[in-house]
């Protein structure tokens, strides 16, 4: 999973988000690293909504503009689930590894 997907999908998990929503959540979560923008953020809302990952929740009108919000589904909440997982599992393997390594070169070097 590439690591926008995941942050939206992250972003999602804390419940409906609307896309300005979710691009300054991401940008928080990321810890600024990451800034989508919007044209890229609603294409990959799109590819998101088609693999069943994520729908619509509802619509407001925002100063006569459609603000149409999304809300993750059972099968992408599964799905960032795993991700996570394998993330946190690689992490912990890296980790374990620098470990090994500080100790038997006597530091990080």
């Amino acid at each position: 999973m590439q690591e926008p997907t995941f942050l939206i999908l992250t972003a999602l998990a804390a419940g409906p988000q609307h896309g300005y929503g979710m691009i300054t959540d991401i940008a928080g979560i990321s810890g600024g690293r990451v800034r989508l923008r919007a044209g890229t953020l609603y294409a990959a809302l799109d590819r998101l909504q088609e693999e069943g990952l994520i729908e619509a929740d509802r619509e407001e009108i925002v100063d006569g503009r459609v603000r149409r919000y999304y809300k993750l589904t059972g099968r992408g909440a599964e799905q960032l689930a795993e991700e996570a997982e394998r993330l946190r599992s690689n992490a912990s393997v890296a980790t374990s590894r620098l470990r090994l390594r500080g100790a038997l070169m006597g530091g990080w070097a």
